[in-house]
């Protein structure tokens, strides 16, 4: 197991023991804690030095800081950083799961994860820290959709945010917000020598509310979509909705139709197809005709 992803699965197990119920942990008990931790991912031992060290990288990191009280005699993660655990917590949880579960390590011997991994893993906790202390970053990007085209881009990074087990970054290119998959990036450098002033009025849940995904294409418009399944896809469809939209209209043993209020992206329709074994669009009529001709081109290609 490399250095820096036992590193970063050690900060993972420190911050989860730290945000239990339990307020304080003795020096004892989260070294054991640690050290079992590790031992189930085939990890090196730990020490008090070690821990020390881990301390310093998540406050470095992550703006998280770990101090000690000695009347105490426990450590606690700094209340003015409480808001904040949660959120890095979970991204260590999603880098954790998409690195650590492989055939170095005895986890995959009862947990099955998908393998889907970053290309560039290190991307995740180098932007995190670009973004905290307020530093460009420069990358080389892969423009998918224009055959693999790679193009050089300064940008001033603002949020990270994960959607379908991918993982985006939310920056400044020019002055416009943009949005960039982590997966795409290539040769990331942060910028240590410049800062600039990070837009703190951004709403980002405003800011993807009308989207399915993480595209949000202003030019398209929010329209009342409605669409009817029969009962057992609508069973999956109140477990897991399709955008937070969703409202229930009927649902009894013949149909189940929802409503929902959002762009009409390519992404919202691939979204459609994935569960159209029983799919009426009832309105509007201009997506139930798309997806109409995606099922006449398809029955082409494969007829």
């Amino acid at each position: 197991m490399g250095r820096k992803l036992e590193g970063l699965q050690r900060m993972l197990i420190i911050i989860n023991k730290l945000k239990g119920l339990q307020h304080y942990v003795s020096r004892e008990e989260l070294e054991n804690y640690v050290a079992l931790r590790m031992e189930e991912r085939d990890g090196t031992p730990v020490d008090l030095r070690t821990l020390q060290r881990d301390f310093n990288e998540i406050e470095s990191l992550f703006g998280i800081r770990i101090c000690f009280d000695k009347k105490r005699n426990g450590y606690y993660i700094n209340e003015e950083d409480d808001l904040k655990k949660e959120q890095y917590e979970r991204l260590l949880l999603n880098f954790d799961l998409l690195n650590a579960i492989d055939s170095t390590s005895n986890l995959h011997t009862y947990v099955l994860a998908e393998h889907h991994r970053p290309m560039d893993c290190e991307c995740l906790p180098l932007l995190i820290k670009a973004i905290k202390f307020s530093h460009p970053v420069i990358f080389n990007y892969i423009y998918v959709r224009e055959g693999g085209k790679i193009r050089e881009k300064k940008v001033l990074p603002h949020y990270l945010k994960e959607d379908q087990q991918r993982w985006y970054l939310l920056a400044y290119d020019k002055g416009m917000l943009k949005t960039f998959s982590v997966d795409c990036i290539r040769n990331l450098s942060i910028l240590y020598e410049e800062t600039f002033k990070r837009n703190m009025n951004i709403n980002v849940e405003e800011l993807f509310k009308d989207s399915y995904g993480i595209w949000n294409q202003t030019d398209i418009p929010v329209e009342e979509i409605e669409l009817s399944y029969d009962a057992l896809d609508g069973s999956f469809l109140k477990s897991v909705p399709l955008h937070h939209s969703q409202e229930v209209l009927v649902d009894n043993e013949e149909e189940f139709r929802i409503r929902l209020h959002l762009r009409i992206t390519n992404d919202f329709v691939m979204a459609l197809l994935a569960r159209s074994r029983s799919l009426t669009v009832v309105k509007p009529m201009h997506l139930r005709e798309r997806v109409r001709k995606v099922y006449e081109e398809a029955l082409k290609r494969n007829g």
